[in-house]
């Protein structure tokens, strides 16, 4: 009779342990974020040691900067990392979002092929050169996805006093590693953040073209998704997720994250 009343015992302790593990487990937090900081590897040398500190998991859903914003304007998510300021300022103008923090930067860069058919490598000035592919009908490949990307591709158009109507623009609606192959197989301009290009640059047969111009400054935030507007929402897990961002520990691990031996951002959030 004593072995099913061990076995009993045992079953009851694991019981114990299952229970107590489940009540202890913290609610993950919902992240939307571009498609950039995803394709760059950086969050995967983020959220594990996010992770490790905090006991918070983080569930990711990388879009472009647009969709990422409205997700959380419907309340779908606890906390956004995008890098279109204009929107976010609109975001958070409409109340859908608090505390917005400087985060980190990288900058964009325009690549193409080595040929080079729009003669753009020597220039300086991105608005000319954006003005120059379209003089020469040369192929540009757009994400066109309403990322920030694509938004900071639309305002460099607009600076060079041009509407991309040209019949070598094509608008793709996809991510920025999908951009970056196509503009690879068709031979095209493009323009991209740096992160992902380092991320891919060595399966592509592109060169960097333009690079350096002031406009091409790519800063990201992180946003919290107002909880006054939204049941349900992570607030402690989306909050304490901020912080640790924006604190230190966060700032050395984005500041160490490197690729092919290149520092793809710079973290730059302002001490409290």
């Amino acid at each position: 009779m004593k072995k099913p009343i061990i076995s009993l015992l045992f079953a009851s302790f694991a019981l114990i342990n299952c229970t107590t593990a489940a009540a202890d487990e913290l609610p993950s937090v919902r992240l939307a974020t571009t498609t950039s900081t995803y394709h760059s590897g950086l969050l995967d040398h983020l959220l594990p040691e996010f992770e490790k500190d905090t006991g918070y998991q983080v569930d990711v859903i990388a879009a472009g900067t647009g969709k990422a914003l409205k997700m959380g304007e419907n309340g779908d998510v606890d906390i956004l990392m995008t890098h279109a300021p204009q929107a976010e300022q609109d975001f958070v103008d409409a109340g859908f979002g608090i505390e917005p923090k400087p985060l980190m930067y990288n900058d964009f860069i325009l690549v193409g092929p080595e040929s080079d058919p729009a003669k753009v490598h020597s220039l300086t000035d991105v608005a000319q050169a954006f003005a120059q592919i379209a003089d020469q009908n040369a192929v540009f490949i757009s994400r066109g996805d309403d990322s920030g990307t694509h938004k900071k591709e639309l305002n460099l158009w607009k600076s060079s006093h041009l509407e991309p109507e040209f019949a070598g623009y094509r608008s793709v609606g996809q991510g920025m590693g999908p951009t970056l192959n196509m503009s690879s197989e068709m031979q095209a301009y493009t323009l991209t953040d740096r992160g992902t290009w380092l991320a891919y640059q060595n399966n592509l047969d592109l060169i960097v073209i333009l690079e350096g111009d002031e406009r091409l400054f790519n800063p990201y935030q992180v946003i919290l998704v107002n909880p006054e507007r939204y049941t349900g929402l992570n607030e402690k897990g989306a909050k304490a997720f901020s912080d640790w961002l924006v604190n230190s520990r966060g700032q050395e691990l984005i500041n160490s994250f490197r690729l092919n031996g290149q520092q793809l951002f710079v973290a730059n959030a302002q001490a409290e």
